[in-house]
């Protein structure tokens, strides 16, 4: 279990099993930025706990997009508690499990020989990898700028790694949350920093470096990843390296 890292005031890092969420406080009330793998939901709650307040102070759920690792907390709180979650209009049927982008066990066995592949996945299966899960009632955030959450994250399109990936950035803050659309490193990845994840995680891979471009005009030095460390840099630098990487 670990404390939530506060990297800029009341915006909070917290790590679930090889990913990140993130914590907003406004007061008494919160956002929560993704939610981990299923297992990973007292981590969550723990991180909470840490800022002394709990999962009921969470007043709306944002996910950058639907994939498993990304939904663990955000589900359990959303049924305990009712807590509404919002994500990106064509992410909403992602969500509801109309139908599903992301890779599959079988996508990994070419893989089993490369870096770092055999011990992830056990570990990721231990936290519920390889479970369904869907929020049937989940929302489209209606808003353009800033959303009426704590924190007031402003949503920004970053269509590729599925097709409704959405990273959050806080202008007031610098602070830009990229979910998988930009990470700093992954358990898969040879080298740390500012990269795009393996392209077995994405939906399209021309359509994940095109949403560089949708990062690297912000005005953010702080970068809070879906997986991997916070970087501070200037985000227009950090997509360079990325999309150097990509090549």
């Amino acid at each position: 279990m670990t404390i939530a890292d506060e990297v800029a005031p009341n915006v909070f890092r917290a790590s679930g099993t090889d990913v990140n969420v993130v914590i907003l406080r406004d007061g008494d009330a919160l956002t929560l930025i993704d939610g981990g793998y299923p297992g990973d939901v007292s981590a969550v709650e723990y991180a909470i706990n840490s800022l002394g307040r709990s999962p009921e102070d969470v007043q709306g759920m944002l996910l950058t997009h639907a994939h498993i690792d990304h939904m663990g907390a955000i589900v359990s709180f959303h049924e305990r508690y009712r807590t509404p979650v919002f994500t990106d209009p064509t992410e909403v049927a992602h969500a509801r499990r109309d139908y599903l982008e992301q890779a599959k066990g079988k996508d990994f066995i070419p893989m089993l020989h490369k870096h770092g592949v055999l011990p992830w996945l056990l570990r990721i299966a231990r936290v519920g990898a390889t479970r369904s899960l869907s929020i049937d009632d989940a929302q489209a955030f209606g808003s353009s700028g800033p959303l009426d959450l704590p924190g007031a994250p402003v949503p920004v399109a970053t269509h590729g790694h599925t097709s409704g990936h959405s990273a959050y950035h806080l202008p007031q803050h610098g602070v830009v949350i990229t979910g998988d659309a930009l990470v700093t490193a992954h358990a898969l990845s040879k080298v740390d920093g500012p990269q795009l994840l393996p392209q077995v995680f994405d939906h399209g891979k021309q359509d994940t470096v095109a949403a560089l471009d949708h990062l690297a005009v912000l005005n953010a030095e702080t970068i809070v990843p879906g997986h991997g460390p916070v970087v501070s840099m200037h985000i227009s630098a950090a997509v360079e390296q990325a999309r150097g990487r990509s090549r």
